[in-house]
């Protein structure tokens, strides 16, 4: 009967609310999360908070200037001719060793998504680079944008950037401090499976052939190796690490810029590649390809906000701690991705925080990287699928439940991992 107290119909009407927004009216997330907000304080009879409304339009400022600021840096790559570049010289000196030609590839899809915390930058970006690539040794449509996609959201739920991560310990208060190492445990052994399952067969059968079925491949590598790839091309990468690294590294005497000024800085140094290139147009780039997912941490922060204030986000937390331990690990593999299919930050907003308070007494790092990883699972899931849809655009594969499909796997193992971690964690 708990489900008929107030907060419980609160909750249906607030989640009601914004599938409805989103699904029916297609309307963005960001809206459909401010309405449900909205909606939700009204229900509730505290009107139209605007205070509350405009405090939790503001919870997550840090990280969209980091989304921002890390967009800029991935556009400045982009029109230096970096990306390019780099993919080129990969392929032409892996092409006959396929396992670390997979491993690079996979390490540069997952590039953009740890820069940006977003996995759709990593396929609109990194993912159209690879897929003439993978197309023409002769790696099929359907596989290729599953490599993409999920290695693309592996980049989401890797350091230094993991959006989800933020937002389930801005929950709890917990700062975004030592999650790298989780992270990396995380993501790379799935990262590794995946290449392996997807790509690694037939980038070996076309290395012993020792010759691509589609052909063209040095045609397109010529293409993309437009710019030479040298040490002043990669500047800004160099500049970028040594500004994170170095602050971490060496606390003491190494000044702290903070992640945005840090990628600013970075992004700076590219006008000292020697390559011309407008970072004006660049900038605005950013901005636009930023805005969608910046706007959907303006909406999930006053969602939170208005659930804080009707006592939803402590039903959650009571509902998901009175649930028993199979169905709470059921629970978190099966709801966090489907909810997942409006947003994978609207997942860890909604469900991760209180997830995550059910499992206190573990450590909360440690559960927090895992239950990032599987709300990352979200942007498989149709009808918004953000990964896999911008994949199969880029590879050309119009159906793209195909995709899906060859996805299934990978999804499944990652749910289990999530889950192992978390079980894990309750002996750190």
């Amino acid at each position: 009967m708990e489900w008929f107290w107030p907060e419980g119909m609160y909750t249906i009407v607030m989640v009601g609310v914004f599938a409805i927004a989103s699904f029916v009216f297609k309307q963005p997330i960001a809206v459909a999360l401010t309405i449900a907000a909205v909606t939700g304080a009204l229900i509730s009879g505290n009107g139209v908070p605007i205070d509350h409304l405009v405090e939790g339009s503001f919870g997550y400022l840090d990280t969209i200037l980091i989304i921002i600021c890390a967009m800029i840096f991935m556009k400045t790559l982009q029109h230096v001719g970096a990306m390019e570049a780099v993919a080129a010289w990969v392929t032409r000196k892996y092409r006959h060793r396929p396992f670390l030609l997979t491993m690079s590839i996979t390490v540069f899809v997952m590039f953009p998504g740890m820069i940006t915390g977003s996995s759709t930058a990593a396929v609109i970006t990194a993912g159209a680079i690879v897929a003439p690539i993978l197309l023409k040794l002769s790696v099929p449509p359907v596989k290729t944008a599953a490599a993409i996609a999920m290695a693309a959201i592996y980049g989401m739920a890797a350091p230094p950037v993991n959006i989800p991560a933020m937002i389930i310990g801005g929950g709890i208060d917990m700062p975004y401090v030592g999650f790298g190492i989780p992270l990396l445990v995380c993501t790379v052994p799935l990262a590794i499976f995946t290449g392996m399952l997807l790509m690694y067969p037939d980038l070996k059968r076309i290395a012993k052939s020792g010759k691509s079925e589609n052909g063209g491949l040095e045609n397109e590598l010529k293409k993309m190796a437009h710019v030479p790839l040298t040490p002043r091309l990669l500047l800004p990468i160099f500049v970028l690490l040594a500004l994170l690294g170095g602050e971490r590294a060496f606390p003491s005497v190494s000044p702290s810029f903070g992640m945005p000024l840090a990628f600013l800085i970075a992004a700076g140094s590219g006008l000292l590649t020697g390559k011309k290139w407008n970072p004006y147009l660049a900038s605005k780039e950013a901005v636009r390809a930023s805005l969608p997912v910046s706007g959907i941490l303006v909406g999930v922060g006053m969602f939170i906000q208005i659930m804080t204030l009707t006592g939803v986000r402590g039903f959650f937390v009571v509902s998901a701690i009175s649930l028993p331990a199979w169905a709470l690990y059921l629970g978190i593999a099966t709801s966090m991705p489907v909810f997942g299919a409006v947003s994978a930050y609207g997942s860890a907003t909604v469900l991760g925080v209180p997830f995550l308070l059910a499992l206190l007494g573990r450590s909360e790092i440690i559960v927090g990287s895992a239950l990032s990883l599987i709300a990352g699972l979200g942007d498989l899931m149709p009808p918004t699928a953000l990964a896999g849809l911008f994949a199969a655009q880029v590879v050309g594969v119009e159906n793209y439940f195909k995709v899906l499909k060859a996805c299934i796997i990978p999804a499944l193992v990652t749910a289990l991992w999530g889950i192992t971690i978390i079980l894990g964690a309750q002996f750190f």
